[in-house]
């Protein structure tokens, strides 16, 4: 049996060919979608890591006239010349009609009203056929990088060759469209939340619901308990509409509660059948979107129409092509309550030293935006980025140099940094694949602590841990924003027949991305990047190697 990032590939799915052996054999899978996403992201210097327990999307050929064939690879030399033809194939969304005859009708969404319209628009004098420019078109495209870089060598450089020629990477553009392709009184939609709770579950989930109901459709469902609510007797699915999600997004967490892992893509996409779901919406990271992809490619095996559409939550901002994903900005902005605590201990004691463990277990993007935002971090340490304890050039010995000049130091840590440093690290994983990690907080804090006391020098060291409390926590004005879009487009979406992708905000514009291009491997911080340079401005720290 084999793990898609939690969600088990049925027997059924286990083929002869590499590409089937996880699930994700289908059309749908994007022409060279990992080496794709590999040679667009490319930036010199920059750690690549791959999501624990993740799939090669990166499969050959089935040949003839299948239609459900992968599609032929694209070269897998690095810098190797890409066309643009070959990019607009990558990012093509795919379609209901890729595989079924299915014709298109009116779209009874109306953004001037939270009512569906009418049929025919002209039967009551209330509506008017004048609906402006409410639609997107079709053939509208967003460019995903804008950036013309000189040279390679230049910081932050993401080249598709030596020469760092610009590469017109075109992906289409997300929002209601003009024509649909249900029937809303025929659509049996439903939402699951997977992984860990993140600020903003609620809102998305509020504005699916709204939207839904803009559109017409009437049964509406959320699934208890991430995946596992899709098979287990004693989970109950929770029946949503526009009365019952009004409020939601006023508190944190899930309405519809969370799990890790623990399904089968055979047992969802059965209950899916049983259940007569024809629309999916899916919130989770990378390994739910891996399950999001595995469920959707199952159901077209199947000939099943149903669309399945991901909106990509992660607190650790670690998902490939967005530009941020919802409920990092909160957990910046609450990062800094703890931050300031730690700073305010560290400043208020003798010799204090303040560490601050922040959520990022391969990606240091919180640690990174909370230190720069906060302006009183004196050592930001990421996943990314290497260091030694000990030594003339190590962290303790900067922390005693901080303590001499400036009497405290404050160091906040990603919980995936300085794994490397820790003896006996588990090779257990948890439900989703992800490996579990060792305690880098309290590590620190004891080679701190046991530094100054062999030194004789006093120390007083306080170490705060707020992830619970910031995961948590209601979403901010700025990811209720972020929230209350990538909703509303995942409905438009999935009502114009677009399935096993993505909604995201891709260079500030929101787009549709397929989904073996974002979850290739983990978005990680580039040590080479402007962002990294900044935040070592701010905190004026040395590398630690």
């Amino acid at each position: 049996m084999v793990a898609v990032m939690g969600v088990m590939a049925s027997p059924g799915l286990v083929e002869a060919s590499s590409a089937t052996k996880l699930g994700l054999g289908s059309s749908f899978v994007s022409k060279g979608a990992r080496l794709g996403s590999l040679t667009r992201s490319l930036s010199l210097g920059a750690s690549r890591r791959l999501v624990p327990g993740s799939v090669s999307l990166a499969q050959g050929s089935s040949g003839g006239s299948n239609r459900l064939g992968v599609r032929n690879a694209v070269s897998t030399e690095l810098f190797s010349k890409i066309s643009d033809d070959d990019y607009a194939e990558n990012f093509r969304p795919p379609h209901i009609t890729d595989i079924f005859d299915v014709p298109a009708r009116p779209s009874t969404f109306c953004a001037k009203t939270s009512l569906p319209l009418p049929e025919g628009r002209t039967s009551n004098p209330r509506w008017s056929t004048n609906l402006g420019k409410m639609f997107v078109h079709e053939d509208d495209r967003v460019l995903l990088k804008t950036i013309k870089y000189a040279s390679p060598g230049s910081a932050g450089a993401e080249c598709v060759d030596r020469d760092c020629n610009f590469q017109h990477q075109w992906v289409a553009r997300a929002g209601p469209r003009s024509k649909i392709y249900f029937d809303p009184a025929e659509v049996k939609a439903a939402i699951v939340t997977c992984g860990g709770l993140c600020p903003g579950l609620n809102d998305v989930i509020r504005q699916i619901v709204l939207t839904l109901d803009c559109y017409g459709v009437e049964d509406i469902r959320g699934i208890s308990n991430g995946y596992r609510g899709f098979f287990e007797e004693n989970l109950h699915d929770i029946p949503l509409s526009r009365k019952i999600v009004q409020n939601i997004h006023l508190e944190g967490g899930s309405l519809l509660g969370v799990s890790r892992g623990g399904a089968r893509t055979t047992d969802i996409v059965d209950s899916l059948e049983k259940k007569g779901i024809n629309m999916l919406f899916v919130l989770g990271g990378n390994g739910t979107h891996a399950g999001a992809l595995a469920i959707h490619n199952e159901c077209h095996k199947r000939g099943k129409k149903v669309v399945v559409v991901g909106v990509p939550k992660t607190i650790d901002n670690d998902i490939l092509l967005m530009d941020r994903t919802f409920g990092f900005d909160t957990a910046v902005e609450e990062a800094q309550k703890a931050i300031n605590s730690a700073y305010i201990e560290a400043t208020s004691a003798y010799n204090g030293v303040g560490i601050v463990k922040l959520m990022g277990r391969q990606s240091g993007f919180i640690a990174m935006h909370a230190s720069l935002a906060s302006g009183q971090v004196d050592v930001c340490l990421i996943p990314e980025v290497n260091f030694t304890l000990n030594g003339p050039e190590g962290l303790l010995q900067h922390i005693q140099y901080l303590l001499e000049t400036k009497g405290r130091a404050v160091i906040c840590v990603a919980e995936g940094a300085g794994q490397d440093l820790m003896a006996s690290l588990s090779k257990d994983t948890d439900a989703s694949g992800n490996p579990i990690l060792g305690d880098i907080g309290v590590h620190l804090t004891k080679e701190v602590k046991n530094h100054f006391k062999n030194i004789g020098v006093p120390a007083d060291v306080k170490y705060i841990d707020p992830t619970y409390m910031i995961r948590a926590c209601r979403a901010n004005a700025s990811d209720r924003i972020l929230c209350a879009v990538l909703g509303q487009n995942a409905v438009h979406a999935g009502f114009a027949g677009f399935t096993g992708i993505t909604v995201g905000l891709a260079n500030n514009h929101y787009v549709l991305l397929p989904i073996p291009e974002v979850i290739a491997y983990a978005r990680n911080v580039d040590p080479n990047s402007r962002m990294w340079h900044r935040c070592l401005t701010s905190t004026g720290q040395p590398d630690f190697l």
